[in-house]
């Protein structure tokens, strides 16, 4: 092996030591679902701000109610009334789900088990307790107090959560932009004729709908001709658009390969380029300031499988989510065998029980990808793997 070949796990810590997550910016609720929250949020008031009634039914006093177990209809409380009036002795009062209950009443009896006659109500629930049915002040978070941490996930029912308190302005870790640059002079949208010698795009829709999967939405896609020029100034103005900047092809040691060079152009420290693994061995890595550059390999199961085991984590750390694919040990469902001294990922897809590896496993191929659930990760230094044994399996998003 050429002495540049860093292991897997060499690269991946390499990652980890040089990307700083994104300065938190103030959000308005409405656009910060799916981020990690960046300050300990306080409750500015009670919540909820007064005793609430969970169901419709009749607010009562529980020791009046066993004292005259018949009592008489007091009026009604209807939600988001403000002038409410205290119970009066031997009582009930109609009220509504969400609606106050009145001063002198600590239960609510649901209205399906009672009964009315001559104006009087009588009960017939047998569990009643005091505080049935009654959302107490405070009893979801207190004025002044620890509502949600720094770093949680910021889910719909979190976002539902601070809303309730009363916030609407907060602290978070944004997406980081992303541009996408398409290198290749054989490179042709879809939906246009092909000339011979050229290709479909296929990396630019992939790696897009990868970033929409996660959360990522800032993204530019650019492309650049195998010319050196050309590729340093597209490169140029990505480094000044975007936080990460995802380079497809162009990356080996061809005559037309202009990645690595690009990078030089343009002051980006390289911080490692070429992984001994299968596929995708030509990778880059490098950084300008807090703008991190990864350089892929053109072929399209490369693309996606250098994205999930290098870039996924890395926009993890940049997000601060330290989302990475999950990892978990699986039997494999036939014997492998390959070359020694490269960790080797195959598409593969896990039923629940056993990893099966999908054919076409060629670099090229998308059509297996397709169908994979997961990579099936086949260690650097060892060459057999027996039907049933235990790997290594990550799990795609």
């Amino acid at each position: 092996m050429p002495k540049e070949l860093i292991p897997v796990s060499e690269a991946k810590k390499l990652i980890e030591e040089h990307i700083e997550a994104n300065s938190p910016i103030q959000f308005h609720l409405n656009e910060a679902a799916g981020l990690i929250l960046a300050e300990d949020l306080f409750s500015l008031s009670d919540l909820p701000g007064f005793n609430q009634s969970s169901m419709d039914g009749y607010a009562l006093n529980f020791e009046e109610w066993q004292k005259h177990q018949e009592l008489l209809i007091d009026g009604e409380s209807q939600a988001g009334l403000a002038d409410l009036k205290p119970l009066k002795p031997q009582s009930v009062r109609r009220i509504f789900t969400g609606a106050a209950v009145p001063p002198g009443a600590d239960t609510v009896v649901m209205q399906e088990k009672t009964s009315i006659s001559n104006g009087k109500l009588s009960i017939t629930d047998s569990q009643l307790v005091k505080g049935h049915n009654v959302r107490f002040q405070g009893s979801e978070a207190k004025a002044n107090e620890m509502a949600l941490e720094k770093n949680s996930y910021l889910s719909p029912a979190a976002i539902g959560f601070i809303a309730g308190l009363g916030i609407n302005q907060i602290l978070a870790y944004p997406q980081p932009s992303v541009s996408i640059i398409l290198t290749g002079n054989e490179l042709q949208s879809p939906g246009k004729p092909l000339q011979l010698g050229q290709v479909y795009d296929a990396n630019s829709f992939a790696l897009k709908a990868a970033l929409n999967q996660i959360g990522i939405t800032k993204i530019n896609i650019l492309s650049s001709e195998d010319n050196l020029e050309i590729l340093s100034s597209v490169l140029k103005s990505a480094l000044n658009q975007s936080d990460l900047v995802l380079l497809t092809g162009g990356v080996s040691v061809g005559d037309y390969d202009f990645v690595v060079q690009a990078t030089k152009e343009n002051k980006v420290e390289q911080i490692f380029h070429k992984i001994k693994q299968k596929p995708g061995k030509p990778l880059f890595f490098g950084k300008k300031g807090k703008k991190y550059i990864f350089g892929l390999p053109g072929n399209p199961a490369s693309v996606l499988n250098c994205f999930y085991e290098y870039v996924y984590p890395a926009i993890g750390i940049l997000n601060n989510s330290k989302k990475d694919l999950i990892k978990i040990q699986a039997p494999l469902s036939k014997s492998q065998k390959k070359a020694s001294g490269l960790t080797q990922f195959l598409k593969g897809y896990f039923d629940g029980k056993m990893a099966h590896d999908l054919k076409a496993q060629e670099s090229f191929r998308l059509s297996s990808f397709a169908k994979a659930n997961c990579l099936i990760k086949l260690d650097e230094n060892q060459t057999e793997f027996t039907e049933g044994q235990l790997v290594e399996i990550h799990l795609l998003p």
